[in-house]
């Protein structure tokens, strides 16, 4: 039988935190350990340039930290092909075929690209460059380079998905039944809140915990997180629904002893302070496996690229053969 291929990938403009490992990372463990699955996972560095053009040192440098992260929480190579997107040429080819075949207001209608749009104000103004307002365009041809057929995403994420499902129906009407369209699949993980309350998590909010931080680090960012703002003595009663101490020890924390946390905080009888070095010790023991991981492949950087290397390899091939197919379909293949 054959394999569906998933396809999943991150822009590497900073390392993963932990609301990428309760969200996506956890699903692509599970997925690469299916039988009936072939999971590519695309870092995503062309894409992270649409915003980061003005400094590749970051997205370059990004590249090695975030493929770090996949092998720390046991992407294995063996099973999920990682591969770096600028080096197949296939899907920039692809890109440019496909910005015939959807219009500039359909791309500013799509409301993934409108709601990024508007958190790039400082960056953009009023002008938005071609290369972010068309990456829904890009994405489509890293999917349909390699025959994606099942794509996890959260629901933020799906007008992506179905932009790309609208180019390839409108490609198989002209060129005939080449394309294969994709499928959303929604991720059961909720989106993990920011240590200061924010609904994002994110380097430039200061407020996530990431899969490389030290206990030193990760101690520090507990203690700096928000409480229950009401709250100023050990023995005043406390709110943990309000209390992101709390939120996060639902995270890290075996239940029963979360109920007692709750409990002792809503009686007045556990002091903020106790329950934040709780807290620490769980996420820091929770995480040690995962960073002794990324110490040895900090110390063996040859074994990372060899993997990268190997991957972009692999998935180059499956590019190759997809382009043909969309060249004769086009009737691009001269002198054959």
């Amino acid at each position: 039988m054959k394999k569906k291929r998933i396809l999943t990938g991150d822009r590497p403009t900073g390392r993963l935190h932990i609301g990428h490992y309760f969200g996506s990372l956890k699903t692509r463990l599970e997925m690469q350990e299916n039988p009936e699955y072939e999971p590519f996972i695309l870092i995503a560095d062309v894409q992270a340039l649409t915003d980061n053009f003005n400094n590749p040192e970051k997205v370059r440098k990004n590249v090695r930290e975030v493929a770090i992260d996949y092998l720390s929480v046991g992407i294995d190579p063996a099973k999920t092909t990682i591969y770096i997107q600028s080096m197949i040429p296939e899907t920039a080819e692809l890109t440019v075929f496909y910005s015939n075949l959807v219009t500039i207001a359909r791309l500013q209608r799509n409301p993934t690209v409108k709601t990024e749009i508007a958190q790039k104000k400082e960056l953009f103004g009023e002008s938005v460059t071609y290369g972010f307002l068309g990456y829904p365009v890009s994405q489509a041809a890293d999917i349909t380079s390699f025959e994606g057929e099942l794509i996890p995403v959260g629901e933020d994420q799906e007008p992506l998905i179905e932009q790309c499902r609208e180019i390839v129906r409108k490609f198989n009407s002209i060129y005939g039944d080449i394309l294969k369209e994709p499928k959303a699949v929604l991720s059961n993980s909720k989106r993990i809140k920011g240590l200061d309350g924010n609904e994002k998590m994110g380097k430039s909010l200061g407020n996530a915990i990431y899969l490389s931080d030290s206990e030193e680090e990760i101690t520090k960012k507990v203690m700096g997180a928000v409480t229950d703002p009401n709250r100023i003595k050990k023995d005043d009663l406390g709110n943990p629904d309000i209390c992101m101490v709390a939120y996060y020890h639902n995270l890290f924390t075996p239940k029963e002893d979360v109920k007692t946390v709750c409990e002792e905080c809503k009686a007045g009888k556990r002091g903020c302070v106790a329950c934040k070095k709780q807290l620490a010790k769980n996420i820091i023991e929770e995480l040690r496996p995962i960073r002794e991981k990324r110490e040895y492949y900090e110390a063996h950087l040859e074994e990372v690229d060899k993997i990268l290397m190997e991957g972009t390899e692999r998935a180059r091939k499956v590019a190759k053969e997809t382009m043909k197919k969309v060249k004769d379909a086009m009737m691009l293949n001269y002198f054959e």
